[in-house]
């Protein structure tokens, strides 16, 4: 296959504008004037630069100012065919098309969607226990002097990670000088219990349910994926850098995901069965954490009942746990009325438990938190 076409040609050396022949093949072509003659060149370089009316303009890659142009667009099909079109969207729209880029684009999104979701689980298992174990070392120290310690308190919270936590997966249980009604699993496989909730519950068995549940997350290591997914690779490559209080609320704040909170309370199940605790406080505990109904709203409407409940589930789709209503449930279906259960604690332990911060006297107060 041999081309050939009239054009006007500017070389990039100096402002003659040339008149030469060009002449080609499928895959390259040289411009021969009066006396002169250069290239070859390949139809691949040349890149579509401007339309000057019919005019098409071509420049040579690597080459500024060389120019060719077909007067009046005198352009013969068989040179249409090999020289490139002028770009409408980018190069890479342009070579697939509008519509297979707009496909693409949108695979990509999903994807960048589906690894932003996923990714984590999978990755919190690859970040090195050390890094991990050093992480929730430094959140330890965010609460500086607001862990509680007595002897008869630590010897009961030890008597309590034996019973619910055989195997020591946990590497720390403690007990934070915080009112509020929680318990947190920190990276490196440490808890913290709130006085809060030992204040709100009514048996060491309760207490042993949530204990229960945050060894599941330990477990799975849950609290690193969920700081994966909510702070993204920082929290590897940086660690948490915010103030103690910062950290904390970030660390109440995580969202696990409701598959992960549900398996982690079978695993609270699993520990209470295999440690003979009965579930069944700890299902009265969920119940008492429900939100409550005013009074006069029961009296008067049977239904109202029935309503908070649909609320709470509907609220639970959305949100990371599961509702009180469906943990109520679980551990309730959990306790098997034929079996001698033993309580978590003896009657002394427990009260040394629950008056633990009470009675640390070298405790901060729970005010200078800043929670």
């Amino acid at each position: 296959m041999s081309v050939e076409a009239e054009v006007w040609h500017y070389d990039g050396r100096n402002a003659n504008r040339w008149q030469p022949r060009l002449m080609g093949d499928a895959t390259a072509f040289s411009l021969i004037g009066e006396g002169w003659e250069s290239g070859p060149y390949a139809w691949a370089d040349l890149q579509v630069l401007d339309h000057a009316g019919a005019d098409a303009i071509f420049q040579l890659k690597g080459m500024p100012g060389w120019r060719i142009g077909f007067p009046g667009g005198a352009m013969p099909d068989e040179i249409a065919a090999l020289l490139p079109h002028k770009l409408r969207y980018g190069g890479f729209i342009d070579r697939i098309g509008l519509w297979w880029a707009s496909l693409v684009l949108a695979c990509g999104a999903a994807l960048a969607v589906f690894i932003g979701v996923s990714a984590p689980g999978w990755l919190a298992p690859l970040v090195p226990q050390s890094f991990e174990d050093n992480l929730g070392d430094a959140m330890v120290g965010d609460f500086g002097g607001h862990l509680c310690a007595t002897p008869q308190g630590d010897a009961a919270l030890t008597s309590l990670a034996s019973r619910m936590d055989p195997d020591g997966k946990a590497r720390s249980i403690e007990v934070a000088n915080i009112p509020m009604v929680n318990a947190i699993a920190l990276p490196g496989r440490r808890i913290v219990i709130f006085d809060g909730l030992l204040q709100q519950a009514k048996s060491p068995d309760e207490v042993a349910g949530v204990l229960g549940h945050e060894l599941g997350h330990v477990a799975h290591r849950d609290t690193m994926a969920a700081l994966l997914r909510q702070l993204g690779l920082s929290v590897v490559l940086g660690g948490m850098n915010g103030t103690a209080g910062s950290n904390i609320n970030a660390l109440l704040s995580l969202s696990y995901g409701r598959e992960a909170e549900h398996e982690a309370d079978l695993t609270a199940i699993a520990k209470m069965r295999a440690a003979n605790v009965s579930p069944l406080p700890t299902a009265d505990f969920f119940k008492r954490m429900a939100p409550a109904l005013p009074k006069q709203d029961k009296a008067k409407d049977k239904d109202a009942a029935n309503t908070l409940e649909k609320a709470e589930e509907a609220m639970s789709w959305f949100a990371s746990h599961p509702s009180s209503t469906s943990r109520t449930a679980l551990f309730a279906k959990a306790y098997d009325k034929k079996h001698s259960y033993q309580p978590a604690l003896a009657s002394s332990q427990w009260q040394a438990l629950k008056t633990m911060c009470a009675s640390d006297k070298r405790v901060k107060p729970a005010s200078d938190f800043g929670l």
